[in-house]
């Protein structure tokens, strides 16, 4: 499920999803000039249940096989902590974050040290894990 261009994007930015996500899903993901902005990409697509666009942006070193979204989850926002390197020339980057969402009645939030890598001109989700 994708938005309409000028709905406003769920990753955050309080952008209009057409000038934010939505030009990455739509070139098959990876196509974001910053690692930031994949990451921002592959938290909409999570949103709006996109799997394609999650599976395509992943490095085929760790990609799985599929992607399930429970019918009862609902992200809620994403923050930003702090990024490192990911910027324009670069080939490497990691993002740090926090996502809320609820399942259920259950309220949670994801806390993530992401890792990028830039190949063939597209940024890649590699792997994360929780900072602490």
């Amino acid at each position: 499920m994708l938005l309409d261009d000028q709905a406003t994007c769920p990753c955050g930015t309080g952008s209009v999803y057409g000038s934010c996500c939505g030009p990455i899903h739509a070139d098959g993901a990876g196509l974001g000039t910053t690692a930031e902005q994949l990451m921002r990409a592959r938290y909409s697509a999570y949103a709006l249940k996109a799997g394609p666009v999650l599976l395509t942006s992943w490095h085929p070193d760790h990609r799985p096989d599929s992607v399930s979204f429970p019918d009862e989850q609902r992200w809620l926002g994403l923050t930003i902590v702090d990024t490192t390197g990911g910027g324009g020339l670069q080939t490497e980057g990691t993002v740090e974050f926090k996502a809320t969402f609820t399942r259920g009645e259950q309220h949670f939030e994801l806390h993530e040290l992401s890792s990028f890598r830039r190949e063939g001109g597209k940024w890649l989700y590699v792997d994360g894990f929780n900072p602490g």
